[in-house]
C-alpha cells in the first residue's frame, strides 16, 4: 500500500512538534501520560505508527491473533512460575537462593521463610537475578545499551555471553559488578 502525500507530509512535521505535544499525543492513544524520562525519539516514532496505523490500516488480523497467543504463553508461564514459587514457600522447603552472591556449593541452605523474610547473619548486598525472558536496560555515556536473559546466559549485540560482568567491561572498557551495573544488586 501506497502513502499518500499528506501523510508522508505529517509524518514529517511530528520532528516539529514540542515534547509536551507529544505527550498529549501519547495520553491520547494509550490513556495515560508518556512514563517519566521517556526520550522524545520514541514519543515521535509512537505517534508516527499510531499515524500510519489509523491511515493504512494497522496489524494485520493474523499478526493480531499471533500478539494474542504470544501475551497468552506468557501470562500461563508467569502464573505457573509464581505458583511454584508459593509452593515452594508453603512447603519450607529450603532453598539455595542466587541472591547470596556466593556459588551454590558454598552457600548455606535457606528456609523458605528466610528467603522471604531475608532474615540472615550476613551483611551482603541482596542480589536479584533477574528471570530468562527478562530485559535489562543501561543508559551509559548517552547510549542505550539492551542485553536480553535467556536460558544460560546473556544477549547483548547479538553475541551470547556467560556473565553480565563481560558485558559491563565491554560497555565501560574497565571492570565492573555487572549485576550491579544493571541494579541488580540492593544494600
Amino acid at each position: 500500500m501506497r502513502a499518500d502525500g499528506n501523510l508522508e507530509q505529517e509524518l514529517a512535521e511530528l520532528d516539529n512538534l514540542s515534547r509536551d505535544e507529544l505527550g498529549a499525543r501519547w495520553q491520547k492513544q494509550y490513556g495515560c501520560l508518556p512514563p517519566t524520562g521517556m526520550r522524545r525519539e520514541l514519543l515521535i516514532r509512537s505517534a508516527a505508527w499510531h499515524l500510519q496505523a489509523k491511515r493504512l490500516g494497522g496489524y494485520s488480523a493474523e499478526t493480531r491473533r499471533r500478539l494474542k497467543v504470544a501475551m497468552a504463553d506468557v501470562s500461563k508461564t508467569l502464573a505457573d512460575r509464581r505458583a511454584d514459587q508459593l509452593a515452594q514457600k508453603a512447603d519450607g522447603v529450603t532453598v539455595a537462593l542466587a541472591d547470596d552472591a556466593c556459588s551454590t556449593s558454598r552457600c548455606e541452605p535457606r528456609t523458605a521463610a528466610e528467603a522471604r523474610t531475608g532474615n540472615r547473619s550476613s551483611s551482603k548486598p541482596k542480589r536479584r537475578d533477574a528471570p530468562p525472558g527478562a530485559r535489562l536496560i543501561r543508559d551509559w555515556n548517552g547510549r542505550t545499551h539492551v542485553v536480553d536473559v535467556i536460558e544460560g546466559g546473556y544477549v547483548f549485540e547479538a553475541k551470547l555471553y556467560s556473565s553480565l560482568t563481560a558485558i559491563t567491561r565491554k560497555i565501560t572498557g574497565s571492570h565492573w559488578s555487572g549485576p550491579r551495573f544493571f541494579g541488580l544488586v540492593t544494600r
